[in-house]
């Protein structure tokens, strides 16, 4: 059963202390050891893609529970700690211009971990995907700025992806077994503060038929597409989503879909030139953002009545609660099971200097007052 809830992100500015970091470095190695010893590497990488864990692991080694660099500070000092010749796991990518070198850090893993050209141009097509599906298909008001993979030598992976707005973060995650499609249903869990009101979601289950009918709109060709969005001229695009609508659609006065941008018209063409056979492959199309994904939908749903899902795709919470019951009570179970992972991943690893020990009782100690 999945466990959903709040719990606030707010966006923090600046950089993590050297003193703290080179501690979080040091410490997040011996974890992740201890890890790999004994449950071995696709463990990990299990556990990164949830929610829960990784945010117990930011909080263990020693970053602000509630702020938005926990992401990027916690895989900023992974990626320093982990040597990929001596666990067989690695972290590409990172915070900003950093998230653009992840092609090129998997091409030096190649030769590391032996990987066939093949499974390195799969693993650099997992990393574009993951990023523009969060960028285009998943319309949430989150701008990604953010981009973390992790690979293990088998080729087994993980994504961990931030994205922001005005003033809040949200995080995504993504874990290789659990990925049966990139446009559908992918993410192992989506976390932030809140659900907000209209979001498209062109991933969810529900849209399923509006990714059909987008294939087809752009096999058709742009012109087409572009005829239909002047046809709907000035008029509110509420009048499309039938009665009784669960949600209202309000687009500002200033913003209409009377025309594409002409980028987005190239984009369309030369899809429309490539005849992709499955949405996934239409995404794939450089150049197909997240206007010709939302044109596509809209669109969709005026000629074949089937509208996509509008629906905030967020799905886990990663605070604990409060004992004063903010954000929400203490959920004792999955405390407790949070501490028993943390506690598991260190013994027997050799964690070197008293402080290390510390910060781990400090947050066994902490659970069992409250608890």
């Amino acid at each position: 059963m999945k466990r959903t809830g709040t719990a606030e992100l707010p966006l923090h500015y600046g950089t993590c202390p050297p003193w703290l970091f080179q501690r979080m470095v040091r410490l997040s190695r011996s974890i992740t050891e201890a890890i790999v010893m004994e449950c071995g590497t696709a463990e990990f990488l299990r556990r990164m893609a949830d929610p829960f864990f990784f945010q117990s692991l930011g909080c263990a080694v020693g970053f602000d529970f509630h702020s938005s660099g926990l992401t990027t500070t916690l895989t900023g000092a992974l990626k320093e700690a982990l040597r990929p010749e001596e666990l067989g796991l690695a972290v590409c990518g990172g915070k900003g211009k950093v998230s653009k070198s992840v092609p090129q850090e998997i091409q030096r893993l190649a030769d590391v971990f032996s990987f066939t050209t093949a499974k390195t141009e799969k693993l650099k097509y997992v990393s574009r995907m993951a990023a523009k599906v969060d960028n285009a298909c998943v319309q949430d008001g989150y701008q990604l700025y953010h981009h973390a993979f992790l690979v293990d030598e088998d080729g087994n992976w993980a994504v961990v992806q931030q994205g922001m707005n005005e003033s809040l973060a949200r995080r995504y995650h993504w874990l290789s077994e659990g990925v049966h499609s990139f446009v559908e249903e992918p993410h192992s869990g989506i976390i932030g503060e809140r659900a907000e009101e209209i979001a498209l979601d062109m991933t969810a289950k529900e849209s399923e038929e509006v990714r059909k009918a987008s294939v087809d709109l752009v096999r058709d060709g742009p012109k087409k597409i572009i005829s239909e969005v002047r046809g709907v001229g000035q008029r509110s695009l509420d009048e499309y989503f039938g009665e009784p609508r669960v949600r209202k659609l309000i687009m500002p006065r200033e913003h209409t879909i009377t025309a594409l941008p002409k980028q987005t018209i190239v984009a369309l063409q030369r899809a429309y030139e490539i005849q992709p056979e499955s949405y996934e492959e239409l995404i794939a199309i450089s150049g197909i953002g997240p206007r010709a994904v939302r044109a596509l939908a809209l669109v969709s749903a005026l000629i074949y009545g089937k509208p996509p899902s509008w629906r905030d795709p967020i799905r886990y919470s990663f605070a604990h609660g409060g004992k004063d019951g903010v954000p929400y009570p203490v959920d004792r179970e999955t405390y407790r099971k949070t501490t028993e992972i943390l506690e598991a991943a260190i013994e027997g690893a050799k964690l070197g200097r008293d402080e290390k020990l510390k910060a781990i009782r400090r947050l066994h100690e902490f659970v069992a007052e409250d608890i």
